[in-house]
C-alpha cells in the first residue's frame, strides 16, 4: 500500500497521492449525477425527456446528421435512437430531410418549434439551478465557479 501523508488543513491521514483522485471521484460522482437527474427531471414539466432533449442539442448543433451517426455520437443503439427521433418528429421538433446529393441519405434537422422547446428546457433548467445557487454562502458560490473551467476540461471537446 502506498505511504499515507498528513494533511496541513486536518490533523487526518490522508490516502497518498495515487488514491487521492479516487476518492474524490467517489465523492464527486454521485453528486454530479443527483444534479444531472435533477436537471433532466425539469423537462418532464415541458413533454419531453431527458434524452430526446439531448438528441435535440446534438441535432440543433449538427444539423443534417444522420440517425446511425446520431446513435452512435451518443452511445446508444440505434433502434433506440429510432424510437427517440419517431416521437421527436411525430411532436414536430425534428424533421427528416433527404440529401439534395444522395436521395438515399436523410438527415435530422430541428424544426423551430424544437429550438422553442430546446431554448424552454435551458430556461427551465437555468432557473433550477440559479435558485439553488442562490442558496449558497458567497464563498460557496465562488468554489463552484472556480470548479466551472476544471469540470469543463474533464470532458476534453465533448462537453456540449
Amino acid at each position: 500500500p502506498p505511504p499515507a501523508r498528513r494533511s496541513r488543513a486536518w490533523s487526518v491521514c490522508l490516502p497518498a497521492p495515487a488514491d487521492t483522485e479516487t476518492a474524490l471521484a467517489n465523492e464527486l460522482r454521485p453528486i454530479l449525477m443527483r444534479l444531472g437527474r435533477e436537471l433532466r427531471k425539469e423537462t418532464t414539466h415541458l413533454g419531453v425527456t431527458g434524452g430526446q432533449v439531448t438528441l435535440l442539442f446534438v441535432i440543433s448543433q449538427n444539423p443534417g446528421i444522420g440517425l446511425g451517426e446520431l446513435a452512435e455520437r451518443e452511445r446508444i443503439a440505434t433502434p433506440t435512437a429510432s424510437g427517440l427521433i419517431d416521437r421527436l418528429e411525430r411532436a414536430q421538433l425534428i424533421a427528416r430531410v433527404r440529401s439534395e446529393t444522395d436521395r438515399r441519405r436523410v438527415g435530422l434537422t430541428i424544426t423551430a418549434a424544437g429550438s422553442r422547446k430546446l431554448a424552454a428546457v435551458r430556461a427551465r433548467r437555468n432557473v433550477w439551478l440559479s435558485e439553488r445557487l442562490r442558496l449558497l454562502e458567497p464563498a460557496q458560490r465562488a468554489a463552484v465557479e472556480a470548479a466551472v473551467e476544471p469540470l469543463r476540461s474533464l470532458l476534453g471537446d465533448n462537453w456540449d
